[in-house]
């Protein structure tokens, strides 16, 4: 195996097909959206090459833009916070039960395995001013609000109300990251703390959470990256609307590609989302340390 390991040529045999593999499906559709978002096409005539004026409109004329990338960013910290906290809650208390732990686990997991779209169809319905929600809060002498509808206010309780559902629908995700990383701990360790008078508190703060950094690497990764790519469950709730406050970048550009055939406005905003994705890795890669686990 180690002869194997040094020869070069057997290392980019395997490589190869991956690296081909990769090639085609990410790094030139990728290159093709950069060309295309420095151009005005609609797909029926030939791409007009116009350098950055998409990127000028973005950023200059296009209100429903601004809107669309607050609401990115509201997402991605919202999500970031209550995800992280609630699925790391939930991982510490899970991997504590000594009785039922498979049974909750699945129940929480449950909604991460349905489909997002069918739960943002579901949960516009539940929230419709005369049905679900405010039919239940009304037998408690409750006055519902229109979950869907209010958009007054920098960040609308739509918005809110959207990113609880998602809160809902992902945590699972998180929790069962961080229950691999807590199974992944030795016991000696939480023996040998015990042993020295440490408390539950003093032993989560001081073996279990420093010990999980190379998971909240990932967690966090993938917490940003998929609140900024949020797409399904916001059109499907509400569209972008009312009045188009509810947009994000992935619905705004979903708008101006396929309904308004603006592609090359359309791969511009893509461009953005894929800066602000790798931006944001790059933060959390150099904001949490995690070189003392490599040994």
């Amino acid at each position: 195996m180690d002869k194997l390991l040094r020869d070069k040529k057997a290392i980019a045999f395997f490589v190869l097909p991956a690296g081909i593999l990769f090639t085609l499906v990410l790094f030139l559709p990728i290159l093709y959206a950069l060309y295309i978002s420095l151009c005005d096409w609609n797909a029926l005539t030939s791409p007009v090459f116009i350098g950055f004026q998409n990127f000028v409109d973005l950023f200059t004329k296009d209100k429903i833009f601004k809107i669309a990338l607050k609401n990115s960013i509201f997402f991605m910290v919202f999500s970031l916070i209550t995800q992280q906290i609630a699925g790391l809650l939930l991982a510490v208390v899970l991997s504590n039960l000594k009785h039922g732990r498979n049974t909750y686990k699945n129940i929480f997991y449950l909604p991460c395995v349905l489909s997002s779209a069918a739960l943002g169809l579901l949960f516009s319905f539940l929230l419709k001013p005369n049905m679900g929600l405010n039919q239940l809060l009304a037998v408690f002498g409750i006055e519902g609000k229109n979950w869907l509808m209010d958009v007054q206010g920098f960040i609308p309780l739509t918005m809110w109300v959207i990113g609880i559902v998602a809160l809902w629908i992902y945590v699972g995700t998180t929790m069962m990251l961080y229950m691999a990383g807590i199974a992944g701990i030795d016991n000696t360790l939480f023996e040998a703390a015990h042993i020295d008078g440490a408390n539950k508190r003093q032993t989560f703060f001081h073996v279990t959470l420093p010990l999980l950094k190379p998971m909240m690497k990932t967690t966090i990764s993938l917490t940003c990256i998929g609140s900024l790519k949020f797409f399904d469950l916001v059109y499907n709730m509400t569209q972008g609307g009312p009045n188009n406050k509810t947009h994000t970048l992935a619905t705004w550009l979903y708008f101006q590609g396929f309904s308004y055939f603006k592609y090359g406005y359309a791969s511009a905003i893509s461009v953005v989302l894929l800066i602000m994705s790798l931006a944001v890795t790059l933060i959390v890669n150099r904001t949490i340390n995690t070189r003392d686990f490599a040994a």
